[in-house]
């Protein structure tokens, strides 16, 4: 049985909450309560999928964010024959550059060609003019970076950490039983329905190890426009060497992500590229709470516009009710308990040799 699997064990639902309601307390509670299956099929979540291509049967409602290089607005809108609200990302494509385009061309086809409930899902993709528009179902919660910000600055407990993390693994592995390297995994590409399904967004550095009908053992390119990606890059993908990497490189990133969660803080944020690779291939394998990887900066997280991650690029940020946090509170020992299993599988998740992962 493989790290995956062992961590595939439990899940728990998510209630929706108004604005009203939400705080860090209630959060939490919905979070962690009643157990249930985020595999159940998606016929079972939700009564309808939007597939209209008329642009006039949508209604925007506000701009949630950019994304993609601030190249897509991301709007919240409503489908009016239907009265669904729908996440529509809007691009010009006269703006892209030509590795952009396809980069967008990627995120769209791979989001059809893949069917899991825990990988994030395009309804219907068209062009209006020169600007395309996709269609994705409303994640009322956002991304697990937004709840980071807005409800747990400090960082989440480990149960809470548990349950979300479940699906967005749960939905690595079938990238994995299917030959794909995902590139990208991080708290921002983890969205949470208001029905509590959660799943894996940003396929654009997602790579395939299967060329030619062949499937290799390692891939050797870097991804492209991966600069904020770098902190939850693997070390052997960061040292581009002869050996390659391969999906072992994900499950480093799985570790770097839990670290996230646990201390509300992006591993290695504000390093350079080489200290960052000397910093982790100097070992040993790091704690949820070992503040030396932590940015230590007067503002530890750039105020961004975050919740609904873009899928086709970087994700996308709130632009309000966020809460910063300064550099005290990294010399501050955390109030939460974490479980020796935890710190063991973060441990295992960051070992330098991808064989041991």
């Amino acid at each position: 049985m493989s790290l995956l699997d062992c961590f595939c064990i439990s899940r728990t639902r998510v209630e929706s909450l108004r604005a009203e309601k939400q705080s860090e307390t209630s959060i939490h509670q919905y979070l962690v309560d009643e157990p249930t299956h985020s595999w159940l099929p998606s016929s079972t979540r939700t009564s309808e999928v939007i597939c209209s291509t008329n642009v006039s049967h949508y209604e925007l409602q506000v701009e949630i964010g950019r994304g993609f290089d601030n190249l897509t607005s991301v709007h919240l809108a409503r489908h009016t024959p239907t009265g669904t609200l729908v996440t529509i990302k809007i691009t010009n494509l006269e703006d892209c550059t030509e590795e952009r385009l396809k980069a967008l061309q990627k995120a769209v086809i791979l989001s059809h060609f893949f069917r899991h409930p825990n990988i994030t899902t395009y309804w219907t993709v068209f062009t209006v003019g020169s600007w395309l528009w996709v269609i994705s179902p409303f994640m009322a919660y956002g991304s697990a970076s937004q709840l980071l910000r807005t409800y747990f600055p400090e960082g989440m407990s480990e149960p809470l950490i548990r349950n979300i993390l479940f699906g967005a693994v749960r939905g690595l592995n079938y990238l994995h039983q299917n030959g794909c390297i995902h590139r990208s995994f991080k708290a921002s590409h983890i969205l949470i329905s208001g029905d509590g399904l959660v799943t894996l967004s940003g396929l654009s550095h997602l790579r395939s190890l299967v060329k030619h009908g062949q499937r290799h053992r390692a891939v050797y390119d870097f991804p492209q426009f991966s600069t904020s990606v770098q902190p939850w890059l693997s070390p052997e993908l960061l040292r581009q060497d002869l050996h390659g990497y391969n999906v072992k490189s994900d499950i480093y990133s799985v570790g770097i992500t839990a670290c996230e969660l646990a201390s509300g803080q992006v591993p290695f944020q504000d390093m350079h590229r080489t200290q960052m690779l000397l910093q982790k291939l100097k070992g040993p394998p790091y704690s949820p709470l070992d503040i030396s990887i932590f940015p230590q900066s007067e503002s530890r997280m750039k105020n961004s516009r975050s919740g609904v991650d873009s899928g086709i690029g970087e994700s996308v940020l709130a632009s309000s009710g966020t809460r910063t946090v300064n550099s005290d509170r990294l010399q501050t020992p955390s109030s939460k308990a974490f479980s020796p299993a935890f710190f063991s599988l973060v441990q295992l998740c960051l070992q330098q040799d991808p064989e041991k992962r």
